[in-house]
């Protein structure tokens, strides 16, 4: 079948999205998307912020990009077709939801050793009501004055190896991909390639997803080269793995990751969609 125009990644305010979840729909709809996943990061608040009325010519799938940890790796699961009133999957979230408090109160502590001031309260207000992040202190300390951007922001205090880079004992992969098939959704493993791995320690992490349940693959997403879109095809292909592709969208500012924004796939075979408009 011939699919409509589709973003099965993106972000809103609930995480650490720049738009809110109303002006990210209105976004979709002006890029004539026709089929939208919200997956916000550990997180559905945003998804719980529209009505029918506001969908009235997009068609939403409920999704949520779940943290998860691997080989003493993280790893990020993204959740499709997910039924949003699970008691199992609310549990879930809210567990994470304390462990991400606990380590934002760490990285503002963290900070503070530096000679920052505590962020914390403000990083909280940046995150509203859904989770607070790394990307939340970046964009106050910008605000602040404290940074020239919130790149230095990563840079200087908050990236892999700083001493704001606080790690967290995320749940397991096993454990993510169960509240995901419990909550009668579909396990797509996100952007393989970013994760740093060579493709023969990729391919290890998806044999284990897919031995341990996961579903399927992201195939297209901004910053792939087309060998790794043909290399993750084939994969797909090899393991019978549903397809999926997405923006990651996170602000307008990037444009390059707008939404509906991914290189084109070069196969639709067995694609996710296929399995969820049915």
């Amino acid at each position: 079948m011939e699919l409509p125009k589709y973003d099965l990644h993106c972000h809103t305010t609930a995480s650490d999205g720049a738009l809110e979840p109303l002006v990210l729909l209105e976004r979709a709809k002006q890029k004539q998307i026709q089929i939208l996943a919200i997956t916000d990061h550990d997180t559905l608040a945003g998804i719980r912020q529209f009505t029918d009325q506001d969908l009235e010519g997009i068609q939403l799938i409920p999704g949520v990009e779940l943290t998860c940890a691997w080989n003493q790796r993280v790893l990020h699961i993204v959740g499709l077709g997910l039924n949003v009133d699970s008691e199992e999957l609310q549990g879930y979230l809210s567990n994470l939801a304390e462990l991400r408090l606990a380590r934002a109160r760490k990285v503002a502590d963290q900070l503070i050793s530096m000679g920052l001031p505590d962020l914390y309260q403000a990083a909280k207000e940046k995150g509203g009501d859904g989770v607070i992040g790394r990307p939340h202190f970046a964009q106050v300390m910008f605000e602040q004055g404290l940074v020239s951007s919130e790149q230095q922001a990563f840079k200087k205090y908050l990236g892999v190896g700083k001493k704001g880079d606080v790690k967290m004992e995320w749940p397991s992969l096993t454990e993510a991909l169960a509240v995901i098939k419990n909550a009668g959704g579909v396990s797509i493993l996100a952007h393989p390639t970013k994760y740093k791995m060579t493709f023969t320690k990729l391919r290890g992490a998806i044999n284990d997803f897919t031995d341990a349940g996961g579903d399927g693959i992201e195939v297209s997403y901004p910053g792939m080269t087309p060998d790794h879109h043909f290399q993750l095809l084939r994969i797909a292909k090899e393991k019978n793995m549903m397809i999926s592709a997405g923006s990651d969208f996170h602000s307008p500012n990037h444009t390059w990751t707008d939404l509906g924004k991914y290189p084109p796939l070069k196969s639709d075979e067995n694609h996710v969609l296929n399995y969820l408009l049915n």
